[in-house]
C-alpha cells in the first residue's frame, strides 16, 4: 500500500528573502522600516546639532516657574503666581469642556435637522436645508465672532441689575444673563467632612461605577426574563431609581445647597459664571458641526431600504416610532463613521477660542506661555502631544461604539 506524505521542507537560503513570494513581502518591509528609522535619525540628530549651533537647548524646566497672568474661566483653583504646568491644566480643561459640551450639541441639532429634513413637510424640510447650507459654508471663526458680538452688544450689562431688589430682573430670581456672561447658581457643600475636593471626586465615583453595575445588572434581568417569558419587563423607574436615590442620599450627607449669584460692585459674585466666550465658542461650534452632522444623518437615514419604513408600518407603528426603532438603529452603521471625524473636527475647531478671550490650551500653552518663556519648540510639542492624544482617545471609543453597532457575520 502507498503512503503519501508531505514532500520534505527545504532548508532556508538567503536568496529565498526575494526569490520566494512567502518571505518577499517581508524583506520589502524591514527595508522600507529600516529606511524610514535612518531618515528619523537623520533629521532628529540635525535638529539638536542646529540647536546646539544656535545656543538652544530643550528643556521644560519652564514649566515650574510662576505664569505670572490671570485667567478669565478656570475649573480648578489658579492664581497668577501658579506655575507655567498649572496654566497648562487649566488650558486644557477648558479645551475639554468646550469640546464635551459642542460635540453633545452638535449631536443633538445634527440629528434633529437631518431628521427634519427628511420630514413631508415642505416647510421644515427646506428650513432645515437653509440652515445646512448656510451654516456649512461659512467659515466658524465667523460665526464664532458674530455670535460673540451679539451677546455683548444685546445682553444688558451687570449694572442693569441695580436697584433696591435685583433678583426681581434675574430669571427665576437666581439666574442674571449679562454682556459678559451668563451668572447660575452654583452647588455648595455645607459639611465640613467633604472638604476635600479628592474625596469628593472618589465618593462621585464609586456612586457612578455602583449605579453603572446595578442598573446593568436589572437590564440583564429584565434580557433574561424576556428570553423566559417573551416579555421584557417594564424598568425604566427602577433605572431611574438606581441613579437618583443613592444620589439624592449622597448629596444630602454632603450637605449641598445652592448659592446664588449676588450683585456685588460692578459685577455679580458667587455661584457658577459661564463666560461670553464661553458661550460663543460653545454655541458656534454646535451650530456649524451641527449642520455637517445633519448631513451624515440623512444620508444615513436615506440608505435604509424604504422596504423597512413599509414593513414597520403595516405592522401599526407610527411615524416617529418607526424613526426611532427601526431606521434610526440601522442608520447608525453609516453615521458613526463620519460623526467620529466631526468630533475630531470640534476638538481641533475649539483651538479658535482665542479669536474671542477664552483661555484653552492654545491661548495659555501656546500663547501667553510660549511668549513669555520664548520656549517655541517645546509649547508646540505638547500642543501637539495634547491634541494628537486627545483625537486619538476619540476616535478609539467612537470605533469601539461603531464596532458594537455594526453588523456582525457568522
Amino acid at each position: 500500500m502507498t503512503t503519501i506524505t508531505d514532500p520534505p521542507k527545504g532548508q532556508f537560503r538567503v536568496s529565498m528573502l526575494l526569490s520566494d513570494t512567502r518571505y518577499r513581502s517581508l524583506t520589502f518591509q524591514a527595508i522600507a522600516l529600516f529606511v524610514l528609522i535612518v531618515a528619523i535619525a537623520y533629521l532628529a540628530s540635525n535638529l539638536v546639532r542646529n540647536l546646539e549651533a544656535a545656543g538652544l537647548n530643550i528643556s521644560y524646566e519652564f514649566l515650574g516657574n510662576p505664569a505670572g497672568y490671570d485667567i478669565n474661566q478656570t475649573l480648578i483653583p489658579y492664581d497668577s503666581q501658579s506655575p507655567h504646568l498649572r496654566a497648562a491644566w487649566v488650558g486644557i480643561l477648558n479645551t475639554l469642556l468646550v469640546a464635551f459640551l459642542a460635540c453633545m450639541t452638535a449631536t443633538v441639532f445634527g440629528v434633529v435637522a437631518g431628521v427634519l429634513r427628511l420630514s413631508n413637510n415642505w416647510l421644515i424640510s427646506k428650513l432645515m436645508a437653509v440652515y445646512v447650507e448656510i451654516f456649512r459654508n461659512i467659515p466658524v471663526l465667523i460665526w464664532i465672532i458674530i455670535i460673540f458680538t451679539i451677546m455683548t452688544a444685546v445682553l444688558p450689562s451687570p449694572r442693569a441689575f441695580r436697584g433696591d431688589d435685583p433678583t426681581s430682573t434675574m430669571v427665576l430670581g437666581s439666574m442674571a444673563f449679562t454682556n459678559r456672561g451668563v451668572y447660575i447658581p452654583g452647588p455648595q457643600l455645607g459639611n465640613p467632612l467633604f472638604a476635600s475636593v479628592a474625596l469628593n471626586w472618589v465618593l462621585v465615583l464609586l456612586f457612578l461605577v455602583g449605579s453603572w453595575f446595578g442598573s446593568h445588572a436589572l437590564s440583564k434581568w429584565a434580557h433574561a426574563k424576556q428570553e423566559e417569558t417573551g416579555e421584557l419587563p417594564t424598568t425604566w423607574y427602577y433605572t431611574l431609581a438606581i441613579w437618583i436615590v443613592p444620589a439624592g442620599i449622597l448629596l444630602t450627607i454632603m450637605g449641598l445647597h445652592w448659592q446664588i449669584p449676588e450683585l456685588k460692585g460692578f459685577n455679580f459674585s458667587g455661584g457658577i459664571k459661564i463666560g461670553g466666550p464661553l458661550i460663543a465658542l460653545w454655541f458656534a461650534l454646535s451650530i456649524y458641526t451641527g449642520a455637517f452632522i445633519a448631513e451624515n444623518v440623512r444620508a444615513g437615514i436615506q440608505a435604509i431600504s424604504k422596504g423597512q419604513t413599509e414593513a414597520a408600518s403595516s405592522l401599526g407603528l407610527r411615524p416617529g416610532r418607526v424613526m426611532s426603532l427601526v431606521v434610526l438603529p440601522q442608520a447608525l452603521r453609516v453615521i458613526i463613521p463620519p460623526l467620529i471625524s466631526q468630533y475630531l473636527n470640534i476638538t481641533k475647531n475649539s483651538s479658535l477660542a482665542i479669536a474671542v478671550g477664552y483661555a484653552d490650551v492654545t491661548a495659555t500653552l501656546g500663547g501667553i506661555t510660549l511668549n513669555q518663556t520664548g520656549r517655541a519648540i517645546e509649547c508646540v510639542l505638547l500642543l501637539m502631544l495634547f491634541y494628537l492624544t486627545i483625537s486619538l482617545s476619540i476616535s478609539a471609543v467612537m470605533n469601539v461604539y461603531n464596532n458594537s453597532v455594526k453588523l456582525k457575520e457568522r
